[in-house]
């Protein structure tokens, strides 16, 4: 059974949607294959239906939303947040794009915008930080057109196929953020109640 989606954040081609748990056979069949997990750094885990089950029912009350292609309404992927800290501003930012058909289509670019935009605008948080493997090209690129910037690595700290790869520290603060959905959103907004205000008058 497909889930059904809402849309929390729109932009151009996707959508932010919160998660469905009817979509878990989804999610488990992307954490159980290979070149989806080996980008992510997770190719020694072992996912079951029932484990996603119960890792889905606690994303679904946190900041972690499904990704929805605009056009067919499809499920294919998720971003959110983790470990978010309100006291002092700062959150783990994560994405994956499980349906491969979506790879190096900047879907990845559009959805971390929309998030990021969430997290900004919206959470009010200051400092988004994340971690990716260095040989993750697609997703080191990504990642730079959403506006983070390289601070520092792991070397050599996880080994795949008997290579030894570093991790990639990456950070975004909210005055370099340059998203514009939910401006743009509030603009219409405030636009829409000044010509009710004057429809009144």
């Amino acid at each position: 059974m497909e889930g059904k989606y809402f849309k929390k954040l729109v932009g151009q081609k996707c959508y932010l949607s919160p998660i469905s748990l009817d979509d878990v056979e989804y999610y488990t069949e992307w954490l159980n294959d290979f070149s989806v997990t080996l980008n992510l750094g997770l190719t020694g885990t072992n996912i079951t239906l029932e484990k996603e089950k119960e890792l889905l029912n606690k994303l679904s009350n946190q900041y972690v939303f499904a990704i929805i292609d605009k056009d067919t309404n499809k499920l294919i992927g998720s971003t959110g947040l983790h470990h978010v800290d309100f006291i002092n501003g700062c959150a783990e930012f994560g994405i994956n794009i499980g349906d491969k058909n979506f790879w190096n289509r900047n879907y990845g670019t559009e959805a971390s915008t929309l998030m990021l935009d969430y997290a900004f605008n919206i959470l009010n948080l200051n400092h988004i930080h994340l971690s990716v493997l260095s040989f993750n090209k697609r997703a080191l690129k990504c990642y730079e057109k959403a506006g983070f910037k390289t601070i520092g690595k792991f070397t050599g700290i996880r080994q795949i196929g008997g290579e030894r790869f570093d991790m990639v520290l990456m950070e975004l603060l909210s005055k370099n953020f340059k998203g514009e959905f939910i401006k743009k959103a509030l603009n219409e907004v405030k636009q829409e109640k000044a010509g009710m205000d004057l429809k009144l008058v």
